[in-house]
């Protein structure tokens, strides 16, 4: 089983909303669409599902060419973040009606639903209509049905936003375990860094429309082909410095300067762009090599363990996050550290260079 993108774009009312895309979708694996809002994730998914036909380009499904084919006629279940319900069925007949569509014998369909039902927490829900759900509850039910329909191609469009803490993270390691043991094909849309790593398998990262890489979750993390790769796979946004290096002497922006470092050492003299990202950024000094940067505290944000803070470095906007609640004086200098393995070195135009040496090492 395989879905193949090949040359696929789609443009609404001369808005380029998917540049021309090539991808490749196995069977029994686990697909993150990745980037922020107004990306192509949902554009992307609605291509593949046959609701919306590419200007250019064809979608292959097991070898065979469906374009043109209607999403009825194609075995896709999408479950959007707006969930969507059946408001005068119960939420048992909600979830049971993909089987009945499908011809299945009773005793199938309920074991299928109850089955469902028990991993979403329904169970004490199943004779209520789904007004009488809560938002989380509703989604949930839209998720079960998904869940039953027992389809070779299954898209969720950022499902679990809508849910609480505890279920969302139960969900994250149950669902695609469900998917690939059907052998069907999973594509996960997300805004959040974070939950695609959670989910592993493989990664897309979008960007305006443009898929800038596709791969192993882990390694398109780690080592990402460019500077908006790399944005896109971190939260907050990855820090960049402009640094030249001549000889053995590496030049900030800002005008300091220290000897070269890492894999600084390698490469040739130049104007380069260096990357971190903000879980890198210290207050205090860890070792021996970690470059000093002086910056003022524009903001914190205290999340309760953590703490962001929105630094001027030189007129550049950087986003640092450290452990624990600190008690920062806004508008006040603050010096911060970052250990250089930590450093990804990216070109000009923001193609890499070489990675940071901790994610090449791992």
């Amino acid at each position: 089983m395989s879905l193949v993108l090949q040359g696929v774009s789609k443009v609404v009312n001369g808005q380029t909303h998917i540049h021309p895309t090539d991808l490749e979708l196995q069977s029994g694996t686990m697909n993150v669409l990745l980037g922020p809002t107004s990306a192509g994730k949902t554009s992307l998914m609605r291509l593949m599902a046959g609701l919306d036909v590419p200007n250019t380009g064809k979608v292959i499904w097991n070898g065979e060419d469906v374009t043109g084919m209607r999403v009825q006629d194609r075995g896709v279940a999408m479950v959007y973040q707006q969930f969507i319900n059946y408001p005068s069925m119960t939420v048992y007949n909600n979830i049971a009606s993909p089987m009945r569509l499908l011809g299945k014998s009773n005793d199938e369909i309920d074991s299928a639903v109850r089955k469902a039902a028990d991993l979403m927490q329904l169970t004490p829900m199943l004779d209520r209509k789904p007004l009488e759900l809560s938002g989380g509850q509703q989604q949930r039910c839209a998720l079960a049905r998904a869940l039953v329909k027992d389809a070779g191609l299954v898209l969720l469009d950022e499902p679990l936003a809508n849910l609480d803490y505890k279920l969302r993270e139960e969900l994250r390691a149950e669902i695609p375990k469900i998917f690939e043991e059907a052998g069907s094909i999973f594509v996960y849309a997300t805004t959040e860094p974070e939950e695609a790593l959670l989910l592993g398998g493989h990664t897309a990262t979008l960007w305006e429309g443009r898929i800038t890489q596709f791969g192993l979750t882990p390694v398109v993390y780690r080592q990402p082909v460019d500077a908006t790769t790399a944005r896109v796979f971190s939260d907050p946004p990855m820090n960049f410095l402009n640094i030249t290096k001549a000889g053995d002497t590496l030049t900030f922006g800002d005008g300091n300067k220290v000897a070269t470092f890492g894999n600084f050492k390698t490469v040739a003299d130049g104007s380069y762009v260096a990357g971190f990202r903000p879980n890198h950024l210290e207050l205090s000094k860890q070792s021996d090599d970690a470059l000093e940067f002086a910056g003022k505290l524009n903001v914190t944000e205290i999340t309760g363990s953590e703490t962001f803070i929105h630094l001027d470095h030189h007129g550049e906007n950087w986003v640092g996050l450290v452990h624990g609640v600190k008690d920062l004086k806004i508008g006040a200098p603050l010096n911060v550290y970052l250990d250089p393995t930590h450093v990804y070195i990216f070109a000009e135009d923001g193609t890499s260079v070489a990675p940071a040496s901790y994610a090449a090492a791992a």
